[in-house]
């Protein structure tokens, strides 16, 4: 499980680590931190990332982040000549 909280605002998710590769690609924890944002605050620098695994009542709790589509935009751009 990886485990990703913004300092600033204090929101903490958890994604499974196979739909976080799919979306970020295949990259160390330490990464991640870099790429990802906050939904609430829109920080980038406040992130911090884990891997860990859930034990007890903690993994019956947790409520994961799933990922339900990826969808590409496709963007036109013109140039006058």
């Amino acid at each position: 499980m990886a485990g990703i909280r913004c300092g600033k605002c204090n929101l903490q998710r958890f994604y499974k680590p196979l739909e976080l590769r799919e979306v970020i690609g295949n990259v160390t924890i330490d990464e991640v931190r870099e790429k990802v944002r906050c939904q609430q605050c829109g920080s980038r620098e406040w992130m911090d990332a884990e891997l860990f695994h859930p034990t007890g009542e903690q993994a019956h709790t947790i409520r994961y982040r799933r990922l339900v589509q990826i969808r590409w935009e496709k963007r036109v751009i013109w140039r006058d000549e």
